[in-house]
């Protein structure tokens, strides 16, 4: 007997009695997620038949205001569309209101039951088309970087290190890998990692990383590159959630501090064939892999300038492109390089695969996927050839290319026929006039710094 789309629900409230109300969640633009909370008495229905929400929600920029331009809010009047839940997706939030509180990821749907053009998670859906044709399959890995902050702001109003829960002093040092500051995290570390047990998240290792206050969390690599995603957006959530109740906040901005290393996202991968032979592994064990994997470095570094815009997607992101921080600046690749943009890790040669390093903590992680997947294919379908591999410093070798202008990434994005192409022209435009807007909002506020130098000076 084939089941119906409420069992799900119907197992999951009977397992769960103290469960009484569920955040079903989409992820706009930005990756942020939004929705509505409903009852359990209304969670089969939602499941039968969806919920409606407005297809602006995939207009809305940083600060939820519909931005007009992209044609989704008043000029189609602003009209709604139906979401149905991710399979798989429903689990308690046990770090929200004493584990009374649970969620579902939904995505958004046409009238006619198709997937809706602006939704990202169908943008990374419709790329992934294109290797399911091919009998090919990405397996990927999600690595994120993330700062805790002390809630209190210093006698300037500006973020702070946190105090430490054991010794109560305020972090200041880098302490890569630091066991001891893991060891004085440990209560807020393992309520992350219980919570994301709680919820199927497969979560691989946590380290400390470069600057006071810095963390990373990775996930096991997955070969659904949807699922991976979901998992990525809702960890974020769950390490939000999770650092308020221990007292402090965890922030994605790709560079919270000016002077410190920023937080990046790196994403693994590699592909399978449909007899499930990694098809990036030569039989040599050559350490830079078969030329299949040779073509898709060529499409990721060939499509880099004009993906910088996904890579980057607002005001903050740019600020992390500094030099001496870890953050590639042109399109480079190379073997077990972390100077390079595209990594090829060492390790036994079955799990040969690519590391790319551009992107921010701050990325909307489907079309972060969306993009590299892209340009992946992009590269194989047209037998592309990379540059050398690059040997040593890469910051030494190679000058910095990759623009770190905002306004200049997006017209780069808007004339990529590849990108256009693969990603849709419609979402692009609404994805292209969203960012627009923001940044032209953005120009209008001037900072402390440009009172500090200018106000009497020029």
């Amino acid at each position: 007997m084939s089941s119906s789309p409420a069992d799900e629900a119907r197992t999951f409230l009977d397992d769960h009695p103290e469960i009484d109300s569920i955040d079903l969640l989409i992820g706009d633009l930005n990756g942020v997620l939004r929705g509505k909370r409903i009852p359990r008495t209304n969670l089969e229905k939602a499941f039968r038949d969806g919920v409606n929400l407005p297809a602006s929600v995939f207009a809305l920029d940083i600060l939820g205001n519909t931005i007009e331009a992209t044609g989704l809010g008043l000029a189609s009047g602003d009209g709604d569309r139906v979401c149905r839940p991710v399979p798989g997706t429903l689990m308690p939030s046990p770090w929200l209101r004493d584990g009374r509180q649970a969620q579902l990821l939904m995505t958004m749907t046409e009238p006619d039951g198709g997937p809706f053009f602006a939704d990202p998670r169908q943008v990374l859906d419709r790329v992934m088309e294109r290797f399911r044709q091919a009998g090919l399959t990405p397996v990927v890995a999600v690595e994120m970087e993330f700062y805790l902050v002390d809630r209190r702001r210093d006698g300037l109003g500006m973020i702070q290190p946190p105090c430490s829960p054991v010794t109560g002093e305020r972090a200041s040092q880098s302490q890569l890998y630091s066991i001891n500051e893991l060891d004085e995290y440990a209560d807020l570390l393992e309520e992350v990692h219980a919570s994301a047990r709680a919820q199927q998240l497969p979560l691989d290792t946590a380290l400390k990383e470069c600057a006071p206050g810095q963390f990373e969390i990775n996930l096991l690599h997955c070969d659904d590159a949807l699922k991976a995603c979901d998992s990525a957006v809702l960890l974020k959530r769950l390490i939000k959630g999770v650092a308020l109740r221990h007292g402090f906040e965890a922030t994605f901005m790709a560079k919270p501090y000016g002077q410190e290393a920023g937080n990046g996202t790196h994403v693994h991968i590699s592909m399978l064939d449909e007899a499930g032979h990694n098809v990036f592994a030569a039989e040599d064990g050559g350490p830079l892999g078969t030329p299949l994997m040779q073509q898709a470095v060529a499409g990721l570094l060939e499509l880099m300038p004009a993906s910088m815009a996904l890579f980057a997607p607002n005001l903050n992101s740019f600020r992390r492109f500094q030099p001496g921080l870890y953050v590639p600046m042109a399109p480079t690749w190379g073997y077990d390089n972390r100077s390079v943009a595209v990594r090829i890790p060492s390790g036994p040669n079955p799990a040969r695969r690519l590391e790319h390093r551009v992107a921010g903590a701050d990325v909307n992680p489907y079309l972060l996927m969306a993009t590299l997947l892209a340009a992946i294919d992009h590269g194989m379908a047209q037998r592309l050839t990379p540059p050398p591999a690059v040997t040593g410093n890469a910051y030494a070798q190679v000058a910095p290319s990759l623009t770190n202008s905002w306004s200049q990434a997006l017209d780069l994005l808007a004339t990529s026929a590849p990108l256009t192409e693969a990603l849709g022209a419609d979402f692009l435009e609404v994805f292209l006039a969203n960012r627009r807007a923001e940044r032209d909002h953005a120009m209008q506020a001037v900072s402390r710094l440009e009172y500090d130098w200018y106000l009497r000076h020029v």
